[in-house]
């Protein structure tokens, strides 16, 4: 009984979820997001190593950090620069399975970028998630930039960008961090620390255990939260969303996570960590921590699990199914977008 209530009692007798001003709904709708990343980015790999595509950047392990910051935020409102293992950023905000597969399948329908970019490459206009390129950290840049246009135009949009740690060791994560700090920008920046830069451990990247410590070299919060606890992740970014839409400028949250796949498919991380460093972070993992919470606060009942997986799965074949079948990109659909065309 001490578990259950610490960990589903708030303050006043009220659940964690209710307590952060998350309804009943709201709260399992954060829940079956996890669980519809986690589905995708399963799918994807079997697919891969079938041989039907080639490439997957994997987000299993840090959909907590993920699903739990983006739903403090104003989809089609605030403005998202994700890296390229957010899917379960985008999820939340509005993109679909169908969207995701059809960019893994590189189809001519991608909403991302017409079957151009790698998959992991998020974009949406209507969404207002900025189009991704490889190179890590150039995103806190164009973050800080668009928080500053939010400025110019009176808006109080939020402007919110991911990384990973090994980012945070870019010139890009200072320079977009310092201007966003000297000017009060409404940005957030999100760390989703999974302690590994590809292979290479922060220990060996920085002398310093949290990169949240150097916000106060910039001027603005930097805070700490277990990136694996979906509601602490929530009110560490919605509390920094308020800070960023009534003018206090920016904060830097950590989210302490890990994933449990390689960097991508392309990568053996059996070379660079042990097998039981991984099994210890799988007992942590986001999901079925957030699943037992919501079954203590009784929210989370047998039918409506049940319900949550069909949906799911009905999801994941629909797009898997939709997307394979999905038509190429043609010949024609090269250059657009890239070259400007002479009119007349």
């Amino acid at each position: 009984m001490a578990t259950k209530t610490a960990e589903v009692e708030a303050r006043g007798g009220q659940s964690r979820h209710r307590a952060l001003g998350l309804s009943d709904e709201r709260a399992l709708a954060i829940y079956e997001v996890m669980r519809l990343a986690r589905a995708v980015d399963e799918r994807m790999w079997l697919i891969n190593r079938q041989g039907r595509a080639p490439f997957v950047i994997s987000c299993q392990g840090q959909e907590g950090a993920q699903v739990g910051s983006a739903m403090a935020l104003k989809p089609g409102y605030d403005w998202v620069a994700p890296y390229y293992r957010d899917a379960g950023v985008v999820l939340a905000l509005g993109m679909t399975a169908r969207d995701q597969m059809l960019s893994f399948f590189a189809k001519r329908e991608d909403p991302s970028s017409a079957g151009r970019q790698m998959p992991g490459h998020f974009g949406s206009q209507r969404l207002h998630i900025l189009t991704g390129g490889s190179p890590v950290a150039t995103q806190l840049l164009h973050a800080a930039g668009i928080a500053l246009a939010s400025r110019i135009r009176k808006e109080d949009a939020v402007t919110i960008a991911y990384f990973g740690e090994g980012a945070s060791s870019e010139g890009d994560c200072h320079e977009a961090m310092n201007f966003a700090g000297i000017h009060k920008l409404g940005v957030i920046f999100v760390c989703e620390n999974n302690g590994y830069a590809i292979s290479v451990p922060q220990s060996q990247q920085m002398a310093i255990l949290n990169v949240a410590d150097r916000a106060a070299g910039y001027g603005f919060p930097g805070v700490v939260v277990d990136g694996n606890d979906v509601l602490a992740v929530y009110q560490a970014t919605r509390d920094a969303v308020t800070r960023a839409r009534t003018g206090e400028g920016p904060t830097l949250i950590e989210a302490k996570t890990y994933r449990f796949t390689a960097h991508s498919s392309d990568d053996d991380d059996r070379r660079y960590r042990q097998a039981e460093e991984v099994a210890v972070w799988r007992q942590k993992d986001p999901i079925p921590r957030y699943q037992r919470y919501l079954r203590e606060a009784g929210v989370l009942t047998e039918p409506v699990e049940a319900a949550i997986t069909e949906r799911v799965t009905a999801q994941v074949d629909d797009a898997t199914e939709y997307a394979e079948q999905a038509p190429d990109p043609s010949a024609d659909d090269l250059l657009p977008h890239v070259f400007a065309r002479e009119l007349g």
